[in-house]
């Protein structure tokens, strides 16, 4: 059982991803993706029709990023737990919609044109947490 927040986690999910047909079906992606939770910040390389790389990394690398996403562990759980519930993310645990309803930006990044990919992309990262229901997902304190 991969915690949460960890790159073991990030990678099982990428593992998962990796072997799905989701690549043929949305297409190819090309994505450097940062995700902070409380400070710690995981990094996620999209690479044509696979997750190439996950690691941790510093906040200056999270900066050089096409963007990261950004909320506290207490709302990555949740939406994670509505993943694990229902198969997917429903209603307010989708990206785009913690995107737009959220009070904080979540996608964010310093330049638009690659914080951009958030958007062109969206389907593929939705897909990347979704996968996540098949995960047995323990969070850390």
């Amino acid at each position: 059982m991969p915690a949460f927040p960890s790159v073991e986690w990030f990678r099982a999910a990428a593992d998962l991803l990796n072997r799905s047909d989701s690549f043929k079906r949305l297409g190819a992606c090309d994505a450097e993706v940062g995700v902070a939770v409380d400070g710690r910040f995981f990094e996620i390389d999209f690479e044509a029709f696979e997750v190439k790389d996950v690691r941790e990394v510093d906040a200056r690398r999270a900066d050089e990023l096409d963007f990261t996403l950004v909320q506290p562990v207490d709302g990555w759980k949740a939406m994670l737990q509505n993943i694990k519930l229902h198969g997917r993310a429903e209603h307010e645990y989708t990206l785009n919609s913690l995107d737009l309803q959220g009070e904080a930006e979540f996608a964010r990044g310093k330049d638009y044109h690659r914080r951009d990919a958030f958007y062109r992309f969206n389907q593929t990262f939705q897909e990347y947490f979704d996968i996540t229901a098949q995960l047995d997902t323990v969070f850390q304190n």
